[in-house]
């Protein structure tokens, strides 16, 4: 069975190391009044664009094993749509995994857009699901609708995207969504449908899910507590007669030694300022996912060490960016073992990520990849 890797493509802009919590590279916060770092406007100041910062990223992880790469969708990000578009002429092979959220676009415009970069890309568009977790973020796009019923929505985005798509002239009449003989010119309507990645840890988002999604993605969680949401997923779907995959989004530390891998943590921590805690805590948001992860406290550790959940799984990366908490901590055996391990309760694709996003495409690629399919597990029960 193989495994698919994708690699986060930074459309928020990069950091220089785990270490620094701001970006040096098209970093949007640049932008703030009394904040300007000269050059990032117009391009860096080795005359190169952000935008080919991203390219490079992204060549890089293809050479180095990824399949794709993932490119998020928030408000201080870059669009991922144009952002796709423009990196696809850079690879020969590598897809686009495009965060957006259903409820920001028309489900026929949506068709025909993706569409549209599926005949350009030859087959390379790749849906990341995302039905938003609420609260400023979700205000910031003007959506004023609630948990279950974003969800509600993007069930019937979804069946109006691929009615209009594959079963066009296509009717429907819904709560969110009316559309009257709607199709997709010929040429384009015989594209593939884009893989569906599918995110979201509430009932809500296990219906949703269980109808239209191709992979189920979830955050790292504890791995026995992700276990369960996996067999839960695959056991509601197998009720509407379709089977599901299931993949996880990792953050990774991984280095030549173990003792090199929690220094690059340790230091982290350490910059780690008090408004930062409180800013990525979670406490706005209605997402499920985010809640399950609050009993960890984050934001009242006092070392680093008060944050290891598992051997080698560090639940602080919230603290040191945006995004999930736990992660992967380790030597290139002891993130492979664990990677290894995740697929041994039913992850069939990862989405890894790692800053400096460039460099770290190429030593996650050269250095952890090629040591999975158990052989990391083995050598370390050997050397033990």
């Amino acid at each position: 069975m193989s495994i698919d890797f994708y690699w986060r493509i930074p459309t928020h802009g990069c950091s220089s190391s785990i270490r620094e919590r701001n970006s040096n590279r098209g970093d949007w916060s640049a932008l703030v009044p009394g904040n300007q770092a000269p050059g990032l406007l117009n391009g860096e100041p080795d005359g190169t664009s952000y935008l080919d910062h991203m390219a490079e990223i992204a060549r890089a992880a293809e050479i180095s094993g990824f399949v794709g790469g993932l490119l998020p969708s928030f408000p201080m990000t870059d669009d991922p749509w144009v952002i796709s578009a423009a990196l696809a002429r850079a690879t020969k092979a590598f897809r686009f995994m495009i965060a957006f959220q259903p409820g920001f676009l028309n489900p026929v415009r949506a068709a025909r857009m993706s569409a549209s970069l599926q005949r350009a890309s030859n087959g390379r568009v790749v849906y990341n699901i995302i039905t938003g977790g609420g609260g400023p973020a979700q205000r910031w796009w003007g959506d004023p609708f609630d948990h279950d019923d974003r969800y509600g929505r993007t069930t019937e985005f979804l069946d109006v995207m691929k009615g209009v798509w594959k079963e066009g002239p296509f009717t429907h009449k819904g709560r969110f969504y009316e559309v009257e003989d709607a199709a997709l010119p010929p040429a384009l309507a015989r594209e593939d449908l884009p893989t569906i990645y599918f995110s979201g840890s509430s009932e809500a988002a296990l219906q949703s899910a269980a109808r239209h999604a191709d992979y189920y993605l979830s955050w790292l969680e504890p791995f026995a507590q992700l276990a369960q949401k996996f067999d839960a997923v695959k056991a509601r779907t197998a009720e509407l007669g379709r089977g599901i995959k299931c993949a996880i989004r990792v953050e990774v530390v991984a280095r030549r030694t173990e003792e090199e891998a929690w220094r690059e943590i340790e230091i982290g921590f350490a910059n780690v300022k008090a408004a930062n805690r409180a800013a990525f805590g979670g406490q706005s948001s209605d997402s499920v996912g985010v809640r399950r992860l609050a009993g960890l406290g984050v934001a009242d550790a006092q070392d680093y060490r008060d944050l290891i959940v598992s051997p080698n799984v560090w639940g602080g990366f919230s603290l040191l960016r945006p995004g999930p908490a736990l992660g992967i901590v380790g030597s290139y055996e002891n993130v492979a073992a664990r990677l290894d391990e995740l697929i041994g309760l039913g992850a069939d694709s990862f989405i890894l990520a790692a800053t400096p996003h460039l460099e770290e495409a190429y030593r996650v690629g050269e250095e952890v990849l090629p040591l999975l399919g158990h052989q990391a597990v083995q050598r370390l029960e050997a050397a033990e």
